[in-house]
C-alpha cells in the first residue's frame, strides 16, 4: 500500500476512526490495532515478506529481554552479535547476494577463469534497509544500556512495524519512538491539523513535481545515448529536485500520518538546496539516515576523535557504505564515494583555515550554495544512472553543446511531445518550492503557524492545496523512489 493510492485513502480514515472512537479507552488495544494496521498495510505488496518482519521483530525482541538480565560482557557481546549478524545476513541475502555472486564470477574471469554459478531469482522485499537499520538500533542501544528494553511484546512490535513510517522512513531511533508507545493518548484537534497539513504538503511534492520532473528525467536517463550535454545538465538538475520531492513528500507524509495518532517522528529534510557546504547538505538531507551511520558507525571507528588519516578514512568509509545501503550497484557505491571524498577535502580545507567565514555577503553565500548544489548534482548522474557505462558516458559529455536545446530530433524527445510550456512549468514547480522553503527555514511560515491563522485563511490553505494537488497531480507513477532501498 502507498500513501499516494486510493486505497491508503480509504485505509487511513478507517484505522483513525477505530484507533480514536473505538479503541480509544484501552492503550494496549490501540497498540494492538497499530501492529494490525501496519501488518496490513505492509502486506498489501506480498504477504509472505510479513514473516520477515515477524522473524526480526522476535529476534531483538528477545534479545533486548536477555540484555536486561545478562550481566557477562562476553555474553552480552554475543547476544549483540546474534542481533547483528540476523538482521545484516537477512538484509545481505535479499538485497546484495546476486550482486556479490555476480562480481566474484568476474573477478575470476578477469584473470581468466570462467566460473558458472546460478543466480537466484530474488524480490527485495520494501523497506527492508529502513526496518532492519531500526532493530538494529534497538539492540545496540540497549546493549549500551542507553534504553532500558521492553518486556510488551506488542509495543515492541508496534515500533519496529509502525506503518506510516515503515516503508521509507525516517529511520526511528528506539529511544525517541518507543517510549511513545508506552503513554496514553488523547485526541487532540491540532495534531490532526498537523497532520493534514504535513500530508497535504508531502502529496504536492510527490505528485505534483516528482512525479511530472520524472518525465523528462526518465526520457533521458533510459535513453542517454540519445541526447547530449544540455539534456543531461537539465535532466540531472530535474532529477535533483525529483528525488527530493519524491523522498521528502513521503516523509511529510509519514510525519503528518504519524501526528495525526499522536506520534512525533523525527524531521528528515531542512531544506538541503539551500546548504553552503557537503557537509551542511549532509545534516540537512536524509538525517535519519546520516545520523544513524554517525552513531553506529562513525563515532565507534574513532569519528573525529582519532589522527587526521585515520579521521578521513572514518568519513570516506561511512559514505562509500551508505552508498553501498541504497543499492547492489556499483553506481551507488560511486556516489558514496564522491560524498565521500569532497567531504574528506572540505576538512582537509577549512582545517587549514583556507576557507574563512569573514566574508558573509549574500552574494557569496549564493556562490557557495550554488557550488555545493553543483557537486550534488554531478553525484546524482551515478545515482540515477542505469549503470555506470551511462553515468561515465553522461559525465564525459555533459559540456558537449553541439545540440541545441530546441534541436527538432532530440528536443521533442527531452519534451515527449508535450508542449513547451509544460516543460518551462516543471522549472516554475521548482520556483514555487524553494520560495516556499526558503519561507519555511526563515520562519515566516509553518504549519503551526498556519494553524494558528484565523479559519478561513487556513481553509483558504487547505482548498488551494487539495484543488492544486488533484488538478496538476500526476498519477500513472505509484512508487517512491526510495521503495527500492
Amino acid at each position: 500500500m502507498i500513501f499516494n493510492s486510493l486505497d491508503f485513502a480509504i485505509f487511513l480514515p478507517i484505522v483513525f476512526i477505530l484507533y480514536w472512537f473505538v479503541f480509544n479507552k484501552s492503550l494496549k488495544l490501540q497498540n494492538l490495532l497499530i501492529v494490525a494496521a501496519s501488518y496490513l498495510f505492509y502486506g498489501w505488496w506480498d504477504w509472505r515478506f510479513l514473516s520477515l518482519i515477524i522473524f526480526s521483530t522476535i529476534i531483538d525482541y528477545s534479545i533486548g529481554r536477555k540484555l536486561k538480565v545478562e550481566e557477562n560482557t562476553k555474553n552480552r557481546k554475543l547476544l549483540l552479535w546474534i542481533s547483528i549478524l540476523v538482521n545484516l545476513g537477512l538484509l545481505g541475502f535479499f538485497k546484495y547476494y546476486n550482486f556479490f555472486l555476480e562480481n566474484f564470477v568476474a573477478a575470476f574471469s578477469f584473470f581468466g577463469s570462467e566460473i558458472k554459478v546460478n543466480s537466484l531469482n530474488i524480490i527485495l522485499p520494501v523497506g527492508i534497509s529502513f526496518y532492519t537499520f531500526q532493530t538494529l538500533s534497538y539492540t545496540i542501544d540497549v546493549y549500551r544500556k542507553k534504553l532500558e528494553p521492553t518486556d510488551n511484546f506488542i509495543v515492541f512490535a508496534a515500533f519496529v512495524s509502525f506503518f506510516p513510517q515503515l516503508v521509507a522512513g525516517p529511520i526511528e531511533r528506539a529511544t525517541n519512538l518507543l517510549p511513545q508507545f508506552t503513554k496514553e493518548r488523547k485526541l487532540k484537534f491540532l495534531n490532526i491539523q498537523f497532520g493534514l497539513i504535513r500530508i497535504l504538503w508531502g502529496l504536492f511534492k510527490k505528485v505534483v513535481v516528482a512525479d511530472r520532473l520524472s518525465l523528462t528525467v526518465n526520457s533521458v536517463y533510459n535513453s542517454p545515448d540519445d541526447f547530449g550535454g544540455i539534456h543531461y545538465i537539465i535532466a540531472t538538475i530535474l532529477f535533483a529536485f525529483q528525488i527530493y520531492c519524491d523522498f521528502s513528500g513521503y516523509s511529510d507524509i509519514a510525519i503528518g500520518t504519524a501526528r495525526m495518532f499522536n506520534f512525533k517522528l523525527m524531521e528528515n529534510f531542512r531544506s538541503p538546496y539551500f546548504s553552503k557546504s557537503l557537509g551542511e547538505f549532509w545534516r540537512r538531507w536524509h538525517i535519519s539516515l546520516s545520523t544513524w551511520f554517525r552513531d553506529y558507525i562513525y563515532i565507534p571507528l574513532g569519528g573525529n576523535r582519532v589522527k587526521k588519516h585515520r579521521f578521513y578514512l572514518n568519513t570516506f568509509l561511512v559514505f562509500v557504505i551508505s552508498g553501498f545501503w541504497h543499492g547492489s550497484k556499483w553506481t551507488f557505491i560511486i556516489w558514496g564515494a564522491i560524498h565521500g571524498i569532497i567531504l574528506v577535502l572540505e576538512n582537509i580545507l577549512y582545517s587549514k583555515k583556507t576557507i574563512t567565514n569573514k566574508n558573509k555577503s549574500v552574494v557569496y553565500s549564493i556562490i557557495k550554495t550554488l557550488v555545493t548544489f553543483t557537486i550534488v548534482c554531478i553525484a546524482w548522474i551515478f545515482f540515477r544512472a542505469n549503470s555506470t557505462s551511462d553515468a561515465f558516458l553522461i559525465v564525459s559529455n555533459l559540456f558537449d553543446f553541439s545540440q541545441p536545446l530546441l534541436s527538432v530530433t532530440r528536443g521533442m524527445h527531452l519534451y515527449l511531445n508535450n508542449p513547451l510550456w509544460k516543460f518551462i512549468g516543471n522549472f516554475i514547480l521548482i520556483a514555487v518550492l524553494l520560495f516556499i522553503e526558503y519561507l519555511i527555514i526563515n520562519k515566516k511560515i509553518s504549519e503551526v503557524i498556519i494553524i494558528k491563522k484565523k479559519p478561513l485563511f487556513r481553509w483558504c490553505i487547505y482548498t488551494s492545496l487539495i484543488l492544486i494537488i488533484m488538478i496538476f497531480g500526476f498519477y500513472e507513477i505509484d512508487q517512491f523512489i526510495y521503495f527500492q532501498f
